[in-house]
């Protein structure tokens, strides 16, 4: 948690501040005993009205000046913590931003999502905690034992002993509540893992009547994670009660004490009050600093969570400077790639070597798990190679910045993704100083002006976060039209057409094909129809290429190709082409 601290920098004179009030604050709290011990044994005692009128307006004085110091004192700790949480958010938003599909893979989106809301709320609590309690205890209980041994140094060793069996009660629950935290951040998770999970998926789980199932599993989930934190409120519930029971013996012992004392003539009435409050202030400084460290274990996890996300190093690292394109270079190129998962055992691809040329369409085929998609991937550089080099008009991709390179690609991913607001945002999303015209074009070449058309609202129609108020095929053409409007230089289709009918397949590749023209195409897909007019097919088989060539040319010498498309079509069909 340390490490965050470096955040707080731009707040340091804030921090200083707050150090000084605090410091007038515990000032003022330190004096207010004596005020009243003369009260009592110079104004009560020997009943001199003056006396308690002059040094009672005194009292009355520093305590406004001591109540506008912890006012101010807490405005600007308050100011310093949510501004501490808002820069830490914003650094955690942007490291996620640069993280490849492998830091995805390792923190997961739901523990993500709890280390930028829950996780760093927990640090943003804590360091107000910090800022005003672990500031005004310390130095509230110090002070206090300084002033109580001057008033009355033969009862110290009853404040000795109460704060002993104080510290004692800590270390105790500190023992306890440190692993269970750890693992309460975790069960947070789960939650939410499952939570999203249910709400991502309620379609499926209705069709499928899967609803008591899903019940159960997120009620087990809840279920652990409330009685984890009742255990937890629990215990911290058995602080209160034992503060409170160690300082009322201690005030016993003082008050038993302390009137043997007043009863042999060598303590005053005024001292022994000045000392049960200077006693109060120390119970109360080390009650204060007890429970920040019983709620610092959780912190602390939080902290090393958030911590985690931003010491990670992007597993893909863009380079300081793009290497220049080299002019008649193929649009893309594979040499020799082989590509495994992380951790995985074997590759999924293996020796890929294959051109893709400019105005061209090059279409990849395949069974389920052949490698078409995570091909794609590694030009996107979602992903880098194992060995090998991938090659976009004679540059390595890695050695490009991302800007260069994506400002090159337009990529239709296999699932189509819509982000909340309307249809004309989503299609100007890649190229958000477009026109309205423009959108319109890029919108019926994919074939989506014919839904558009029939909303009143047409591009200003609205979008539902994940486009769940269109259908797949919807999605899918709009995530095109995103695409298209770009106007990049080399088109990615991963599988983009597989939830639309044949007859708007048809349609949207013929409208393709010329508004493509002069681009290179990448298509990645299981129908034959789609691939059928490529002007290269690649055949992919348990990742390694098992054909190139046109359709009529890999019917007969490519076995697995042919197998696919007799699989979908008739002979006649496959040569009517």
């Amino acid at each position: 948690m340390t490490k965050l601290f470096k955040y707080l920098k731009p707040y340091i004179w804030s921090i200083i501040a707050v150090f000084f009030l605090t410091i007038i604050q515990v000032g003022v709290n330190l004096e207010l005993p004596g005020y009243m011990a003369r009260i009592i044994d110079e104004g009560i005692m020997e009943n001199q009205t003056d006396i308690i009128f002059s040094v009672g307006f005194i009292m009355l004085s520093i305590s406004l000046a001591g109540a506008v110091c912890i006012v101010l004192a807490g405005y600007l700790a308050a100011r310093i913590a949510t501004g501490f949480a808002m820069v830490v958010r914003e650094k955690v938003f942007d490291k996620v931003h640069d993280f490849s599909l492998v830091e995805f893979n390792r923190f997961s989106t739901s523990s993500l999502i709890t280390r930028s809301t829950n996780d760093i709320q927990q640090i943003q609590t804590i360091v107000f905690m910090m800022l005003r309690i672990m500031l005004v205890a310390p130095l509230t209980a110090a002070g206090a034992i300084f002033q109580a041994y001057r008033t009355a140094p033969s009862m110290t060793w009853i404040m000795g002993l109460a704060v002993f069996v104080i510290i004692g009660v800590v270390v105790l629950l500190w023992s306890i509540v440190m692993p269970k935290f750890k693992l309460l951040q975790k069960l947070i998770d789960r939650l939410n893992l499952v939570t999203r999970e249910n709400l991502s998926g309620l379609r499926v789980i209705r069709a499928f009547n899967a609803e008591k199932y899903e019940e159960k599993k997120f009620n087990q989930a809840n279920l652990d994670l409330v009685d984890l934190n009742l255990f937890l409120n629990r215990l911290l519930a058995l602080i209160q009660p034992l503060m409170t029971l160690i300082s009322s013996f201690a005030m016993i012992m003082v008050i038993w004490v302390g009137a043997r004392l007043i009863g042999d003539g060598s303590f005053l009435v005024g001292d022994m009050i000045a000392f049960m409050q200077y006693l109060t202030l120390v119970l109360f400084g080390f009650m204060m600093m007890s429970m920040i460290f019983i709620m610092l274990p959780r912190a602390m996890v939080s902290g090393g969570r958030v911590a985690d996300v931003l010491a990670s190093e992007p597993a893909i690292k863009e380079p300081l400077k793009s290497c220049s394109f080299k002019p008649g270079a193929p649009a893309i190129e594979f040499r020799d790639v082989t590509f495994a998962y992380p951790e995985a055992e074997y590759p999924v691809l293996k020796n890929i070597t294959f051109i893709a040329e400019s105005g061209k369409t090059t279409a990849l085929i395949g069974s389920t798990g052949s490698g078409k998609s995570t091909l794609l991937h590694l030009i996107t550089r979602f992903y880098d190679v194992s060995f090998g080099h991938v090659l976009i008009e004679g540059v390595d991709v890695r050695q490009l910045k991302f800007t260069d390179l994506y400002g090159r690609l337009g990529y239709v991913p296999q699932k189509g993704v819509l982000f909340s607001g309307t249809i004309g945002s989503n299609i100007k999303y890649g190229a958000p100083q477009a026109d309205d015209y423009r959108a319109h074009a890029a919108a019926s070449v994919a074939q989506a002006s014919e839904f558009i058309d029939k909303t009143k609202e047409g591009l200003e129609a609205s979008i539902a976060q994940g486009g769940t108020n269109v259908s797949g095929g919807q999605k899918q053409r709009l995530s095109i039209a995103r695409a298209l409007v770009k106007k990049p230089d080399i088109f990615l289709f991963d599988d983009s057409f597989s939830a639309l009918d044949f007859r708007t397949d048809v349609a949207l590749r013929q409208a393709l094909k010329t508004e493509t023209a002069q681009a290179t195409v990448l298509i990645v897909a299981q129908r034959i129809n789609t691939v059928m007019n490529a002007d290269k097919i690649i055949v992919l088989d348990k990742g390694k290429i098992s054909g190139i060539g046109k359709h009529l040319d890999l019917l007969k010498n490519c076995a697995v190709y042919k197998e696919i498309a007799l699989s979908q079509l008739s002979k006649e069909e496959l040569y009517k082409y």
